[in-house]
């Protein structure tokens, strides 16, 4: 493996406009994933907690593709949420998608978002092992 990090962009306005990269890649197989909503082709996904959560998971894990990993994967996630009474879905959410791989995860309720119809803010870490020499 490489000892360069990797900056992966998704093409997003966002990451131009701010300076930041989609997912950071680390030497030694640490790969990071920026908060990532429900915006899809610059639209919020109009749906409650829950599918606003899989959506933003769903494009976390489409930067973990792209780089060869998949949700199995995955050792730590993140949830930011707007409110108390969405914690049951977004769980839900997340236990259907990571039930099998049961990363580290922090749920934390925070005052709002960029655009106030976002309920959900994601955040994914996963781990490559290294390919030995």
């Amino acid at each position: 493996m490489s000892d360069e990090i990797r900056r992966i962009s998704s093409g997003g306005p966002w990451e131009e406009r701010f300076g930041y990269s989609r997912a950071v890649e680390l030497p030694g197989g640490l790969v990071l994933v920026s908060g990532c909503t429900s915006t899809v082709n610059g639209r919020i996904d109009e749906g409650g907690p829950y599918e606003q959560t899989l959506t933003a998971f769903r494009v976390a894990l489409e930067v973990l593709e792209s780089v060869g990993l998949g949700p199995q994967d995955v050792v730590r996630t993140r949830m930011y949420l707007t409110h108390a009474r969405d914690v049951e879905d977004v769980g839900r959410a997340h236990k259907e998608l990571f039930d099998a791989v049961r990363p580290a995860a922090t749920m934390l309720i925070v005052s709002g978002f960029v655009d106030p119809s976002l309920v959900v803010e994601v955040e994914v870490e996963a781990y490559r092992k290294p390919v030995a020499p």
